[in-house]
Order: C-alpha cells, then structure tokens, then sequence
C-alpha cells in the first residue's frame, strides 16, 4: 500500500469513551435533514463490486467515514483551509469508533492509513467517487469516464468532493444537467465552494426500469418510489402501469431498489437501471418506462489538478463570474458580447444567488430604495484556454466583472449515444 501523503497529519489512535457521544452527534448533524439516508440497513446479503467493499456494510463505513470530514470541514477552519489548498499540519481526520451491536458491524470501523493514501502511481486503478449507491446511473457515468477504475460510491455530493479534495479519490463524477430535468443546482453552487477543476463531461442516457420483488404484479404495486426527477420523468407510464399506487420521492434510484430488497417490500416498486435489478434480485415489471426517449444527463469528471488545454480537439471552457458592484445584471450583455464579438459558441449559461451577497439596496428615483438580488453565473463556451480568441475575451470579461474563475478547460464529449438499454446503467 502507499504511503500517506505528506500534507495531511492524522492521528488515528482509538478515541476514548468520553468523546463517543458528541462524535456520534456530529455525524448526526450531518444527516438529520436527510430522512432516506438509510445507514442502518440490517441486510448483508449483498454483493457489490468494483467498489469499496464485499458487503452493504462495508459501503456504510465508507460513507459514515467521508460524511463525518465533511462535518469536520464545515465546522474547522483548519480542514477548510486544507482542501483550498493551503498548508495545514494540524488537519484532525479522528472518527466515530466502532459500535457493534449483537456481534454485528456498527456505523463505522476505524480509519487506516491506506484510507488517506495518495493517487496511485502509473499504471494503478483510479479510484472515482460518485454520489449514489452501485446500479445508480453515477455509477455507470463513472464507469464509462474511467472503464478500469474503482467505483467509491458516496452518500452525498459533497463527500464526494471532500473525496477528492483529501485524496480517498483521485476523481469525481457527478451530475450537473439533465435535458429533461435541468440543472443539478446542488453540484452548481459545491463547484464554487470547493477548488476541485473540471476535467472531462460524459453524457449518460437515462433508461428508466419499474423494478419489485420476484413474483409481484404491477397490480399489486400500492406504492412507487424514486428520486423525484425519475419519478417526473416517468409520471405518464406510471400512470397506465400502476394508476392506485402512491407516488413517494427517495434520494437515490438505485437505493430505492436496495430497500426494496432489503426490507422484502412486496406491496413496493422502484423506478431504477436495469443494473439497479440485477445487483438487489428484482424483476423488471417494465423497461423503458421514460416519457421520453431523449432522456441524457451530462456529468462532469473533477480532479484535484487541470489538465493542460489543447486545440487538437474540440475542446470546452466552464467559468463562473460575478457583476460588479452596482452595475447589477446589465453586465451580463456585455460578458456575452465577448464572447459574440469572438465567434464563440455558448452551451449552458446558469445563474445562481451571489451566496456572499444574495440582495443589493438600489436607489429608486428618490421615491425611497429597492431591493434586488445579486447572482452568480456560470457560463460554458466551446473553445479551448490555449486558443487566444478565449484569451481575449475572457481579458475582456474581467474588466465587466468583481470575481471571475475558470472551472476548467476540457475536452467534449462527442462520443455518440443510444437510448437502447444495453448502452446505459
């Protein structure tokens, strides 16, 4: 195994009984607003591959583990500075510790060194964190941005940034766009909170499946869950399939699945993959269950470092910005002006609330004041940092702007897809 790497100090010796309690509280907090995460599934029946470990319970560990430095990187000033990239010696990585109940495994088994390790050398598997449990659509992006890695599935979008960000994971690939559904506004606001840079998209085909327990009919089925973009998605079948069942949102597809077999639900039914059935042992009552057929959804693959920029290939560039004070929205003619004035094509522009500075106090022609909210916007535009026609108009761009950052400069995906089910999850 490799050798920590030298930036971070841990000290992993067993905690004592009196910090117990408050440990377990921290962890809490992190999920108390989160009802479907489910960390306390009593079935180890389960088998998932390529990935963190040869049981479910394995898989809680490794998200209890990535969840409890997120609460520690949202309450020490210390850890924030060290996934910004600063140096920081006193990073404190301790755990909640192993609880066992009945001779079974708790919530968490103690952190390893190997846990902390660097990326690995050439030649190595990477490893790739995606948010989801194993048959989530995540995890057959990751699969196909990286065909030989290790899948490290997370329970929460930014775990699978602090994964990266303290080197557990060597990547990142996680959803940012729907073409149904739209932006995930979630990953949005976590690519400006962390310092993580984009360094591929892979776009996935959604193939809805309505999945149950072996032997169930549709009619039988009185409830359905999914997340609730699949659950819109396939609103119309659902309909004709199953028209007295309750519709219920769960945070995952895939995990709908899981508690499905796991709790031997037989009046239950999910909306997930394909792969989703076969990993859980569930039928698939009906294949291809989406509204519609165009149903893609973009990911983007992070990584701590950028990659060098090129014009050999098509290339695309994802920069947020902010206004400059007082001049409000009307600088955003200008910014893309910029790019118009070049020949430069735009794919996505989305604005989100300025979080440092969400309203701004304007004058309101001596009649009194008026409030009106500050964004943040987030612009993708086809051409390359090494070309100079994007040089210049991000130049131009700065002088419009308060804060500009690039996300990163990346090849396309230009790989064509089908909606068959064989070609996704």
């Amino acid at each position: 195994m490799q050798a920590v790497s030298p930036t971070f100090s841990c000290d992993l010796k067993p905690m004592i009984q009196t910090n117990l309690t408050a440990k377990i509280a921290r962890y809490s907090h992190v999920n108390r607003n989160r009802a479907s995460v489910r960390c306390s599934y009593k079935s180890e029946s389960f088998s998932f591959p390529n990935g963190v470990g040869s049981s479910r319970a394995d898989w809680q560990s490794s998200c209890a583990i990535l969840a409890s430095k997120v609460a520690s990187a949202e309450n020490s000033s210390s850890i924030t500075a060290a996934v910004n990239g600063h140096s920081n010696d006193s990073v404190n990585l301790s755990l909640v510790p192993s609880n066992t109940q009945n001779g079974k495994p708790g919530l968490i088994q103690p952190l390893t060194n190997t846990d902390l390790s660097p990326a690995p050398s050439h030649g190595s598997t990477l490893r790739v964190a995606y948010q989801g449990v194993p048959g989530a659509y995540s995890e057959a992006a990751a699969g196909k941005a990286y065909p030989k890695s290790e899948a490290i599935p997370c329970d929460q979008f930014d775990v699978a940034f602090q994964a990266v960000e303290l080197w557990i994971a060597d990547r990142a690939v996680l959803p940012v766009e729907n073409s149904l559904g739209g932006s995930i506004h979630r990953n949005y606001d976590l690519l400006l909170r962390h310092r993580l840079h984009i360094v591929g998209e892979v776009q996935i085909p959604v193939h809805h499946c309505l999945l149950a327990l072996p032997g169930v009919r549709p009619d039988c089925v009185r409830r359905v869950i999914s997340h609730p973009q699949a659950l819109a998605q396939t609103e119309g079948s659902l309909n004709k399939l199953t028209p007295k069942a309750a519709i219920e949102a769960f945070h995952d597809t895939a995990a709908a699945a899981e508690y499905i077999a796991a709790n031997n639900l037989r009046d239950t039914a999910a909306v997930a993959s394909a792969r989703a059935a076969e990993l859980y042992g569930l039928q698939i009552l009906a294949d291809g269950i989406q509204d519609d057929a165009g149903n893609v959804t973009r990911f983007l693959m992070l990584a701590r470092d950028p990659i060098i920029p090129r014009t050999d290939r098509p290339f695309k560039t994802s920069i947020v910005f902010a206004a400059q004070e007082r001049e409000g929205t009307s600088v955003l003619f200008k910014v893309l002006s910029a790019f118009a004035f070049r020949n430069i094509s735009l794919t996505k522009i989305e604005s989100r609330p300025h979080q440092n500075c969400p309203v701004r106090v304007v004058g309101d022609g001596g009649v009194g004041t008026a409030k009106q909210f500050e964004y943040t916007f987030y612009v993708d535009f086809e051409a390359s940092m090494a070309e100079a026609r994007a040089q210049n108009a991000l130049s131009e761009v700065q002088e419009y702007t308060s804060f500009l950052r690039v996300l990163g400069s990346y090849p396309m995906d230009m790989a064509p897809w089908s909606t068959s089910p064989s070609e996704d999850a």
